[in-house]
């Protein structure tokens, strides 16, 4: 996020035109994951999976610069070393497939989890206006958290790599050292499925208590535990294969990443370059795989893009809808119509059309502003010269009903559906009131929208 930041206020700072700003956000967070966690591949795939960035070479080259620079830069400062420790003891066997699969599908429904319940509890938090107040509330509900699973403090690392490299129920204990499960290893399942339940309270009250706890780690903390808890769940089990724990949490972990994110690909090079772990990428591509198909069929959209997809303001690689996003109803609504109330006859209708350009003609409420109708020019054509008939109409008896409104508030592809569905040429535009605005017509959409494509497709 400070990645795209950066890149974003560069690109404002210097008037860069909406494409070129777009490339600069991309390469900033591409940068960042790059720098960060000496990933450079995850990086590039990151901004073509979640930001949407087009895969064209006029934007794979700087994002590849950018990442690569910034994967330098911390080998130079850090050293070489991935960010995690992992050392493959056993090899992938063909016939632990079927439970790769399922721990896809857990981490699936864990990301589900994640992902709602995230998205529930900052709403609760967005509704106290004080920022005080929510930040009372984060900070308490925060510390209760902790003091009850100390592991959930930080990011969560030292448990990943606990989880990473050992091996025996002694060294697995230790993740309940200074809690109220302390030398009880029986209950270390129940605790840390307690945990999973309650990483996404402590990491949504560090968010909405005016904090930044980011979405990258819980991912991967929340994944690591989910694939321990799987692997060792199983292991007890006595017609189960035996599934080693370590290798598993480490796919828990691209699994998890893969579902919240909605990006697989991100998920697998993450985890990859973030362990050293290459020699599990086939179950590492399954695992992502299954825990993306599962989650899609419930969330269509990741916790990036969920809000933006709700106001409709989501771009996409679907070129159509990418283009009716970035279009904005004010560019396209004409507001030179005349005019015209229901109390007027038929001469002062006459005079309004001697000064109009337009065949169509709003009828409004002269006190309120709210629409009522239209009068069309060619419905009045025959009578419209004949001036014994000029007080004897009224244009509340010429007017007729608009086959639809559009509301200001509308998003252009909404606007297109309407204009499918009446077949209309013209379509008044009020607000949420009612009150007329003016008029939205095919050929100025159709022009607008040929300007947006030309200038969103030019590389």
């Amino acid at each position: 996020m400070t990645g795209s930041a950066i890149g974003s206020n560069l690109g404002s700072v210097f008037k860069m035109e909406h494409r070129t700003l777009m490339l600069l956000l991309g390469c900033g967070a591409a940068g960042a994951i790059a720098g960060i966690f000496k990933a450079p591949i995850a990086g590039v795939v990151f901004t073509l999976e979640v930001l949407m960035i087009d895969l064209t070479m006029s934007s794979l080259l700087p994002l590849l610069i950018s990442a690569v620079t910034a994967a330098t830069v911390s080998y130079v400062i850090t050293g070489t070393e991935a960010m995690f420790k992992f050392h493959l003891d056993q090899a992938f066997e063909l016939e632990r497939i079927p439970y790769v699969i399922l721990l896809g599908i857990f981490c699936g429904l864990v990301s589900l989890y994640f992902t709602r319940m995230m998205n529930s509890i900052e709403g609760v938090f967005g509704k106290l206006a004080n920022p005080y107040k929510r930040l009372a509330f984060g900070g308490i509900m925060l510390s209760i958290l902790i003091f009850l699973f100390p592991p959930l403090y930080g990011e969560g690392y030292d448990t990943i790599n606990l989880l990473l490299t050992g091996t025996t129920s002694a060294e697995w204990d230790t993740v309940m050292n200074n809690s109220m499960f302390y030398g009880d290893g029986n209950l270390l399942l129940i605790y840390l499925l307690l945990i999973i339940f309650f990483k996404v309270f402590a990491s949504s009250a560090t968010n909405g208590g005016g904090g930044c706890g980011g979405i990258f780690a819980p991912s991967l903390y929340l994944g690591c535990i989910a694939g321990f808890i799987f692997s060792h769940f199983s292991n007890g089990l006595e017609f189960a294969a035996y599934l080693p724990e370590k290798n598993f949490a480490l796919m828990g972990m691209a699994g998890v990443m893969s579902g919240v994110m909605h990006a697989p690909l991100t998920g697998v090079f993450l985890i990859a370059e973030l362990t050293g772990g290459y020699d599990l990428f086939l179950p590492l591509i399954i695992v992502s795989v299954s825990s993306y198909l599962t989650i899609i069929v419930f969330e269509p959209h990741s916790i990036y893009s969920m809000r933006l997809a709700k106001k409709g303001q989501l771009i996409t690689h679907h070129k159509d809808k990418a283009v009716l996003t970035l279009m904005k109803m004010e560019n396209v609504v004409e507001k030179d119509f005349v005019v015209v109330h229901p109390e007027m006859d038929l001469g002062e209708l006459v005079k309004a059309i001697a000064a109009s350009h337009r065949n169509v003609f709003p009828v409004t409420d002269k006190r309120t502003g709210e629409l009522l109708g239209v009068v069309l020019l060619d419905d009045i054509r025959n009578i419209m010269f004949r001036q014994e008939l000029y007080h004897r109409f009224t244009v509340n008896k010429l007017m007729i009903s608009v086959p639809a409104k559009i509301y200001e508030t509308d998003g252009m592809e909404q606007v297109m559906q309407t204009f499918d569905d009446t077949k209309a040429w013209n379509l008044p535009v009020v607000d949420k009131d009612g009150r007329y605005q003016g008029f939205v017509s095919k050929s100025k959409i159709f022009n607008s929208y040929r300007q947006v494509l030309v200038h969103f497709s030019e590389d």
